[in-house]
């Protein structure tokens, strides 16, 4: 997430202040360009692995700040929220048996990592977005206390003017509000650096940018947020949604939202990006104190150009221009964003290799892409690959049409290897790479199917929240063994089984969301069809708003059936029910009692037993979002029974 020390100035002049030195540090960089300060003849690789950390439930497990207290490694750092993790790989010259040196780091760090975070009672999940996580855990109390988490919040808030409101279609449809940019906390991924020399950089971007939606076809590891079946690479949604500053009020407008695939090809230099990204979005953050790039660099030392990578940290390209330094020499790479965290270590080199391969390969059969391939393709490409994964058709060079899974086992492995090979990477790690990626697309089980076949294959047992759990289970389990993703079987609902405590458990783990509800303004006669039809005991009644306003039991439902048999026989009926009928709001029970989906699930059981009711409506902010009814508590207390028997064998086993 970049540099910590950072303020979000209310105080124009400072913004100004900082602007200037923000442009200072660009007209630096043009001048390190011009006198060729950059390195070269070395190309470089490297990596930064994000994870999410679960507790025994398979919840989000805010524990961070206890497992960095134990940590004696500097490269293992927080992100956004305190139930992610993230450390950073050494770079490495691209060469020899680099990809190797690569999985070996990820797999080395990845056991420490999991040896911290047993200490405090946690588990690690290599995932896009975590199938378990819930609006609630996305509270500002989860968020890592950092100046620049919250000054970013505070920044986007304001210029957002309101809460974000996503909509993302897949299979379901997940329509909601929220009014933090904790929502980027579902995300995680395996982020891949490539090096470039300054005179290269334009060929190499577009390279990437073209490669972006077969890599990522290949790759997803995302299908669900909030138990919803969305996209295949979900996480591309969600981010660009979650810190959007846009108005829906400028819809006339081309406007871009700071997290972007980007607008044109380069055509020369890395400061068009630059220049484009400062020119389109205002600063949002300030740091402290910076250099004087232009004195730094009369002392005959390289400038940092902390302004410039401070507002470059605010700005999310796909693939993104970043500035560093390797032993005192600055240099240029190309960050890939666009691979999810996962399923293993085995599987996120594979990917890499299978950019890294296609960015080498495909620039010496393409020394200028965009000659032979349209940007609006490339981008409309990204976007299909990311909902539909490797189903998807991509336009690819000179206009053809072609199926992706076609596209990348018949073009595009052969081209990555020999990028490969044409950069010196060891034949063996060529084909152990490259072969998993072939065989992924051929079975078709990337990350995402997997889950998603997983989910289906368990559809009529336990609840959703069982079924998540079993996925996120069986995603650790396999994960600790190693296997590719396309070798793994299917998750089985007792992989997900936990030894539940009820006072552990929130309501929206059980609630049920697919709800049948009705408008206080429809008829009675309507509200008795609809609960025949769908033999339903409870309807709740919302507005047009869809705030809740009221309730109608089965029994409610029977006594004004009771009440009005005599009137509603034929001939008895007064002109005025002939005309208009009774609505819903005569009969219904006003302001019923509810709870919030964070409500522990032994507080709704009594309420319910105070108030002697058979079921609660769940309300966020006033506006309904699920119902849990006496239904849902016998399964509840079905599985508790069911894990107490189980304890009590594993004591009497254990006594033996």
């Amino acid at each position: 997430m970049g540099q910590h020390d950072v303020h979000q100035e209310a105080d124009q002049a400072a913004l100004r202040q900082f602007t200037r030195q923000l442009i200072q540090d660009v007209r630096a960089l043009e001048y390190m360009l011009e006198q060729n300060m950059f390195e070269r003849g070395v190309r470089r690789i490297g990596a930064e692995q994000e994870l999410f950390l679960v507790d025994e439930r398979w919840q989000p497990a805010p524990v961070v700040e206890k497992v960095l207290e134990q940590s004696e490694d500097p490269r293992l750092v927080t992100e956004l929220m305190k139930f992610n993790l993230e450390f950073n790989l050494e770079p490495l010259v691209f060469e020899k048996n680099c990809l190797r040196l690569m999985e070996r780091q990820i797999e080395d760090t990845m056991a420490y990592v999991r040896r911290l975070v047993e200490e405090v009672g946690a588990r690690v999940v290599m995932a896009g977005i975590l199938p378990t996580i819930t609006l609630s855990d996305l509270k500002l109390a989860n968020m890592t206390p950092s100046p620049r988490y919250f000054a970013l919040n505070d920044a986007i808030s304001r210029l957002r003017g309101g809460p974000a409101e996503l909509q993302i279609r897949g299979t379901d449809e997940l329509f909601f509000k929220h009014d933090t940019i904790t929502l980027e906390g579902c995300n995680t991924s395996f982020q891949t650096h490539f090096q470039v020399h300054p005179e290269e950089f334009a060929g190499f971007y577009n390279i990437a940018q073209t490669v972006a939606a077969p890599v990522l076809a290949a790759a997803t590891n995302s299908p669900t947020l909030f138990g919803k079946r969305l996209w295949r690479e979900t996480r591309i949604a969600l981010f660009q949604q979650a810190v959007d500053t846009r108005s829906s009020n400028l819809y006339m407008r081309e406007m871009s939202p700071r997290v972007h695939f980007g607008t044109k090809w380069v055509r020369e230099s890395v400061l068009e990006i630059i220049k484009e990204d400062i020119s389109r979005f205002r600063v949002l953050l300030t740091g402290g104190e910076v250099e004087d790039p232009f004195e730094t660099l009369r002392r005959g030392e390289i400038p940092r150009l902390q302004a410039l990578q401070l507002h470059n940290g605010t700005v999310y390209r796909w693939n993104r221009a970043c500035y560093g330094m390797t032993n005192g020499m600055p240099h240029l790479r190309i960050e890939n964003r666009i691979l999810p965290s996962g399923p293993t270590a085995v599987d996120e080199v594979a990917n890499a290799s299978f950019w890294f391969g296609l960015v080498s390969g495909l620039s010496h059969e393409y020394p200028d892409i965009t000659n032979v391939m349209d940007f609006d393709d490339a981008k409309h490409n990204f976007i299909a690959s990311a909902r539909l994964g490797l189903a998807s058709q991509l336009t690819w060079i000179e206009g053809r049409r072609v199926p992706a899974r076609e596209l990348i086992s018949g073009e595009l492995i052969p081209l990555a290897r020999a990028g490969l090979e044409a950069s010196g990477i060891d034949a063996d790690d060529i084909d152990r790479y490259l072969s998993i990626v072939q065989d992924r697309v051929e079975s078709r089980q990337t990350g995402s199917q997997w889950q998603l076949d997983s989910l289906a294959g368990m559809k009529q047992e336990g609840t959703r929240s069982d079924r998540l759990n079993a996925v996120v289970g069986a995603s650790i389990d396999r994960q600790m063994k190693g296997e590719p993703v396309h070798t793994w079987p299917l998750a089985k609902l007792h992989e997900g089984y936990i030894q539940r405590r009820m006072e552990r458990t929130r309501v929206e783990q059980y609630m049920n969301t697919d709800l049948f509800t009705v408008n206080e303004e429809e008829l009675v006669e309507f509200l008795a069809c609809l609960m025949d039809w769908q033999r339903i005991r409870h309807v709740l009644v919302e507005d047009n708003e869809h705030r809740l306003v009221g309730l109608v039991t089965h029994r409610s439902l029977l006594r004004y059936l009771a009440d009005h048999k005599t009137a509603s026989a034929p001939g008895n009926r007064s002109q005025s029910d002939k005309n208009e009928g009774i609505a819903v709001k005569d009969i219904m029970i006003r302001n019923p009692i509810s709870v919030t989906p964070e409500t522990p699930t032994i507080d709704a059981i009594h309420v319910m037993r105070k108030h002697k009711i058979g079921s609660l409506p769940v309300v966020r902010e006033g506006r309904l979002v699920g119902l849990i009814t006496e239904q849902e508590f016998i399964h509840i207390a079905g599985q508790l029974l069911d894990d107490s028997m189980n304890s009590e064998v594993d004591l009497k086993a254990e006594e033996s």
